[in-house]
């Protein structure tokens, strides 16, 4: 059995709804390394209290919530992204715990690469003060420059980047 997407256009498409819903629904666009920023600081404050009050960046991000970090929408919105993607895969009968890789390549150096790859995204996504959703995709949408030049570092690094590890791949 043929396995069937859906269309690009009509999912870009949808992808727009969203982001203006949400716009218009929250006040801000997309993003999703605010949820990860929520759980660290939620984790730091229930370990380390006097250390998350005392230190600036826990401090002004603890006044910021108001409340219990972990309750913030963005955090909702992620786990609604992973929940999402595996009724989508289950769904589409596409779901399987196989690691894709080149012929050039092990499991191992795939995760690897993987876990590498996100960890510096994330601390990317922490200078740049937001994910690639957050700062490239809101960011377009309002017509931000910043987002445009975020958008084109986003793909001018991975393709500069891509040419050295192609061979892993083919």
């Amino acid at each position: 059995m043929k396995t069937t997407y859906m269309n690009p256009y009509l999912a870009g498409f949808f992808l727009g709804l969203t982001l203006l819903a949400t716009i218009v629904i929250t006040g801000r666009g997309l993003g999703a390394s605010g949820a990860l920023k929520s759980a660290v600081v939620a984790t730091v404050n229930s370990l380390t209290p006097q250390h998350a009050h005392a230190s600036k960046f826990y401090a002004e991000n603890l006044k910021s919530l108001h409340e219990n970090p972990l309750k913030a929408w963005l955090v909702f919105e992620v786990l609604g992204v992973i929940i999402g993607g595996f009724l989508s895969g289950v769904v589409s009968d596409r779901l399987n715990f196989v690691t894709e890789r080149g012929p050039h390549i092990t499991n191992s150096m795939r995760l690897g690469f993987a876990l590498m790859g996100g960890l510096l995204f994330g601390l990317g996504a922490q200078f740049a003060r937001g994910c690639t959703s957050g700062a490239a995709l809101s960011g377009m949408a309002v017509l931000s420059t910043g987002g445009i030049i975020t958008m084109m570092a986003i793909f001018g690094t991975g393709y500069a980047v891509a040419y050295f590890f192609r061979k892993l791949w083919i």
